[in-house]
């Protein structure tokens, strides 16, 4: 009897299996990206389980009982969805599709040949983030000082600025959410580099461009530092920092809703204590000092429109001593005091499909330096400088987005410079004023996921120099493989003459064209960049002594720059240990200022090596910072005078190589204590521990037949201090950066 059940179930089992197989319909197919077939397509018919994946071939098949009007689904993330309407019935269907590229932002090639970009994480390797920049070891917090561990940038002690690929310090711009920032360092006196105005964490991020940059700027004819602020604070914070030279103090509130914020904060720094525990090269009359504070607003409308407001008032003092070089003086004496205020205002929004930026900056500076001598314990030969300036920037980009990553986008931009020079030696204060309009567009082209292109073309003119300029841009990027992108930038760029050398001698702008190459590999943990540039100069300004000062007779200099840079970053292969390594390569001549002839710039060095390694111990609540610095003997060189105030080389030579070890430890006490009303970060930098003994240059006697050697302010300096936050708990950024 059981048999006979048996077998009746078996007979019903295979009777419904054949009725099922013989009611569903195969469907097959093949599926196509540029005439190949492609792997992991998924297919399935719409609303329903039924469906299968491409293979090796692209080929695909499965079986269905649906009947009727069907919707089948290719659909794949690197591809464009694909829906076909089919009609199953009792027959095979045979079903192809040729797939489109899904061209998607985050996965689109961008064009980097010339930048280094540390703001948008979904587009590019952050490399140097604000964390970054205060766990660099021998920068001292500063976006500048960090800047020269990366290749192209020189390392130059004695003088403020970004000095980029044979470039001077005024070749490279500076800008806050758009904005043209003018003085953006301290004011100082000759031989000694003043600091950044604008603190680092005021930042989420920057674009760093070396070359070949964006037509939405202008007016360098190296580089740009393009910063972007913050948009709202994390919560409510008071923060304080303490040291042997300076306290600061300041706070941020920001509503619930992050749609309203404001702070302000103050500074007062002091170095006369350390003069008293630390070597300084540099005889103080007068210790550095300086008193600072800022406030900053942001407004966020309910369509998602923020507008950013910053400002900030500066005042520093100083005074110095030094052994004359002439043979009737004893002594050179020098003292500066100045004067610095800064807004920033910035709005941002969209409408629709188009996105508004719009933002105005201004900038007061002053800056009075007194020189005299000392003969005999008599002061001698007073001379007053007094500079002052007022500096107004405004601009509108209006941008349209074509797709997911194309875009154009146009804008104007206004430049207003009044300057006032009083010198007490001559009898008329030198005056000077510009008025500088810009025009520019730019479209960015995206066709494909692996080949993207930017072109641009921006045109100026300027009051002071009475003409119009045109200056085209244009930059590829190519995915070679699923690590290795190719990209190349070609630009004009133009720059008016520095105020100071201004006078009666007609000008014009002067000229850099720029080529730069790039190749780079991306991987989890690890990238590489490989770069080679080529810069030419033209229309470079020629001078001549005339009333106590250069001044620009034409534009009759020339000159080039071209070299290999190599960037290569790692944190993956060393445990807890982030790295870079840069190299640069230079070659460079010119022929303009006080050159009489054509010169490797008495500002770069042929070679520079960078290493920065950064390691946290969690155990021991402590991060550990190195950076080593290397670079090639800069040349240095004595112009003299004639008669008729024509320069002429009167003698040269090469000072050793520069080399610097630096060192920096951060100790956070209440890491891992959940229930702390404070946050506290201890920390101790060391800057050329090993006391390297390095020369920026050589100063020269008015007759050219004594030098001096141009040192930093100390061989070695040490810092000390705390930073407390109160509101604000940093230390699991602390660990996730390896601070």
């Amino acid at each position: 009897m059981q048999t006979f059940i048996i077998s009746k179930v078996i007979l019903l089992v295979s009777f419904l299996m054949v009725f099922f197989l013989n009611a569903q319909t195969t469907i097959s197919g093949k599926v196509i990206f540029k005439n190949k077939g492609v792997k992991d397509i998924s297919v399935t018919l719409k609303d329903t389980y039924d469906g299968s994946t491409t293979d090796e071939n692209g080929k695909f098949t499965f079986a269905t009982s649906e009947k009727g009007k069907q919707i089948l689904v290719f659909s794949n993330s690197k591809f464009v969805e694909v829906e076909k309407s089919i009609d199953i019935a009792n027959e095979p269907l045979i079903i192809n599709a040729d797939l489109k590229e899904e061209i998607s932002e985050i996965a689109a090639v961008t064009i980097s040949a010339g930048s280094i970009e540390a703001s948008d994480r979904k587009r590019a390797t952050a490399l140097l983030t604000p964390l970054d920049i205060y766990t660099t070891a021998g920068a001292n917090g500063q976006i500048s000082s960090a800047l020269e561990t990366l290749p192209g940038v020189q390392k130059v002690g004695e003088s403020e600025g970004l000095f980029v690929r044979g470039g001077t310090g005024t070749e490279t711009k500076f800008f806050m959410d758009g904005n043209l920032v003018n003085n953006f360092f301290g004011n100082s006196v000759p031989g000694l580099k003043s600091m950044d105005r604008l603190n680092t964490s005021l930042f989420k991020g920057n674009v760093f461009s070396s070359g070949g940059y964006s037509a939405v700027y202008g007016q360098a004819l190296s580089s740009v530092l393009i910063l972007e602020s913050i948009d709202f604070p994390e919560r409510n914070s008071v923060d304080i920092g303490i040291s042997p030279i300076f306290i600061s103090g300041g706070f941020q509130n920001v509503n619930g809703e992050k749609s309203k914020s404001f702070g302000v904060s103050a500074s007062y720094m002091n170095i006369a204590l350390m003069t008293k525990l630390i070597k300084f090269n540099n005889n103080f009359t007068k210790a550095p000092e300086g008193f600072g504070t800022n406030f900053n607003f942001r407004l966020k409308n309910k369509a998602g429109g923020i507008l950013k407001y910053y400002g900030s008032f500066d005042s520093n003092r100083l005074g110095l001593q030094d052994e004359s070089l002439e043979s009737n003086i004893d002594y050179d004496n020098t003292s500066l005091k100045g004067r610095n205020t800064f807004h920033n205002l910035s709005f941002k929004q969209k409408f629709g499909k188009y996105l508004l930026n719009v933002g105005s900056s201004y900038s007061f500076n002053s800056h009075l330096l007194n020189l005299s001598n000392t003969f005999q314990n008599i002061e001698i030969n007073p001379t007053a400088i007094d500079s002052k300036g007022n500096y107004f920037n405004s601009k509108a980009v209006l941008e349209r987005k074509i797709n997911r990553i194309s875009a154009v986008r146009a804008g104007v931009e206004f430049n207003f410079t009044n300057e006032k020079t009083a010198i007490s030696l001559a009898p008329v204060p030198y005056k000077f004023e510009d008025k500088i309009t810009s025009l520019f567009a730019e479209t960015d082209l995206g066709f494909s996921n692996n080949f993207s292109a930017k072109i641009g073309l921006r045109s100026e003119y300027s009051t002071a120099l009475g003409k119009w300029n045109l200056a085209p841009r244009a930059a590829m990027a190519y995915r070679l493989s699923k690590n290795w992108t190719s990209s190349f930038a070609y630009g004009i760029f133009y720059q008016n003459p520095e105020s100071q050398f201004f006078g009666p001698y007609p000008l014009t702008y002067q000229k850099a064209e720029h080529y730069v190459f790039q190749l780079q590999k991306s991987a989890e943990g690890r990238s590489l960049r490989l770069e080679a540039f080529y810069k030419n100069y033209e229309d470079l300004i020629k001078t001549k002594a005339l009333n106590y000062r250069p001044v620009a007779i034409n534009n009759n200099g020339d000159g080039f720059a071209q070299g290999l840079e190599i960037f290569w970053r790692d944190r993956k292969s060393i445990k807890d240990i982030d790295y870079w390594v840069s190299y640069s390569f230079l070659d460079s001549k010119r022929n303009f200022q006080n050159y009489d002839q054509s010169l490797f710039p008495s500002f770069a060095a042929k070679h520079t090596l960078s290493v920065v390694a950064k390691k946290f111990v969690t155990d021991w609540k402590t991060g550990f910072n190195m950076s080593y610095t290397y670079a090639s003997g800069r040349p240095f060189y004595n112009f003299q005078t004639d008669e008729n105030g024509n320069y002429f080389l009167n003698a040269q030579g090469k000072v050793k190589d520069y080399s610097a070890l630096n060192f920096s430890l951060n100790y956070l006490p209440w890491l891992g204590k959940k229930d702390a009303k404070a946050f506290t970060v201890f920390v101790l930098s060391i800057n050329n521990m090993l006391g390297q003994k390095n020369i920026y240059g050589y100063n020269f006697s008015e007759d050219g037949s004594r030098r001096k050697a141009l040192l930093p302010s100390a061989n070695t300096f040490i810092f000390i201090g705390a930073f407390i936050s109160f509101g604000v708990d940093r230390t699991e950024d602390a660990i996730n950066n390896n601070l």
